[in-house]
């Protein structure tokens, strides 16, 4: 690829998915040339309900870059999360709200991080400060990426700049967030489709720490004892993926979106990471309010491990 490409992290979730398409958006406008939204991998059902109630076309999935390719980075950082073949690829830019770690360039860059709920929230301020006008398409788009992010703003992640993001994007896609917001969570949270193996993998990042490598999977639902009546199969898909990426921690996490409670199964030789905090019962540790992979349980797994 000659152009300038703008990606999400693996296993993309509706934050990634929808703001590599709104700063391709952005960065050609500003540049005055094509900026190509990717993906690197399967969109899930809630960034499909998105994607088709604002007319967007889906970023065109890839695999790998080619040495010397320009990237663009949104919504995260830690190269165990992104496109392979990064190390050789030129990263021109990054657009995140997570941890830096495991991060590294040759040549300097336009990084912009902020410990806000969800990465378009630093769109819309890149879009203010670029004098760039935002289409309803696009503002609709990323209010549905900070909607998936904070849970409605019920999420701890939820910042004020979130908030206020949400009722200024909320004008211009002319939308009503309450009604919007819940149709498109819910459709998310319909996971009859998926295969055990497809349901660990829908948004679970890898992480290392030192010679340690763990997994935090995470899926929304209403109603976790409707997920747990899969936990036989659900853990042996993990145990497969343990065995396979030699992995000291799989959490796999079951957000109840409606009550802001989870449930998790862990596996591992490293579930103390979890259990110095949670009580595990058959493999399940119960979090009341824990909704927030970033700001809840990842916090706590680099605490024990």
């Amino acid at each position: 690829m000659e152009n300038v490409i703008v990606f999400g992290h693996k296993n993309p979730d509706t934050d990634s998915i929808c703001s590599a398409i709104v700063m391709a958006d952005l960065q050609t406008k500003v540049r005055g040339e094509e900026v190509i939204p990717c993906r690197l991998g399967e969109i899930n059902e809630e960034t499909k309900f998105a994607l088709k109630y604002f007319g967007a076309k889906e970023p065109q999935l890839i695999e790998k870059v080619e040495e010397g390719q320009t990237v663009i980075m949104v919504d995260h950082n830690e190269f165990t999360q992104t496109v392979d073949g990064i190390e050789n690829a030129k990263i021109d830019t990054v657009i995140d709200h997570h941890r830096i770690n495991n991060f590294k360039t040759s040549e300097p860059l336009f990084y912009y991080a902020q410990p806000v709920g969800c990465t378009s929230t630093l769109l819309y301020e890149l879009y203010t400060l670029n004098n760039v006008k935002i289409e309803p398409q696009m503002a609709g788009l990323m209010l549905s990426a900070i909607i998936s992010d904070t849970l409605l703003l019920k999420s701890p992640t939820t910042t004020e700049k979130d908030a206020k993001t949400v009722k200024e994007l909320a004008k211009i896609a002319n939308i009503d967030v309450e009604k919007y917001g819940l149709e498109m969570l819910k459709a998310g949270t319909n996971l009859d489709k998926y295969t055990e193996d497809e349901l660990i993998r829908l948004d679970a990042k890898k992480i290392e720490k030192e010679d340690i490598k763990y997994i935090i999977a995470q899926v929304n639902t209403v109603s976790i004892p409707d997920v747990l009546k899969r936990k036989a199969k659900i853990e042996e898909e993990m145990n497969k993926e343990i065995l396979a990426k030699g992995l000291s921690l799989f959490v796999f996490v079951i957000t109840d979106i409606v009550n802001s409670n989870s449930e998790a199964i862990v596996l591992g030789d490293r579930v103390d990471a979890i259990s110095k905090t949670y009580e595990i019962k058959d493999n399940i540790a119960v979090m009341p309010g824990v909704v927030s992979r970033k700001k809840q349980i990842l916090p706590l797994v680099e605490k024990n491990i």
